[in-house]
């Protein structure tokens, strides 16, 4: 899903610079959720992960 984000991201800039800004804006903002959604999974799996038993 990182990779998704990071597709997103180097598409927006990408665009950005060929001056697409409604492409650029779209890009970002799917990017900008992917990357909070892996964050949110990320953060999830470290809290439930794997317990050593003591």
């Amino acid at each position: 899903m990182l990779g998704w984000a990071l597709m997103f991201l180097l598409f927006a800039l990408i665009a950005g610079v060929l001056g697409f800004g409604f492409l650029e804006a779209t890009a970002a903002t799917i990017a900008k959720v992917l990357l909070v959604v892996f964050l949110i999974a990320l953060v999830i799996s470290l809290v439930s992960g794997r317990r050593i038993p003591a």
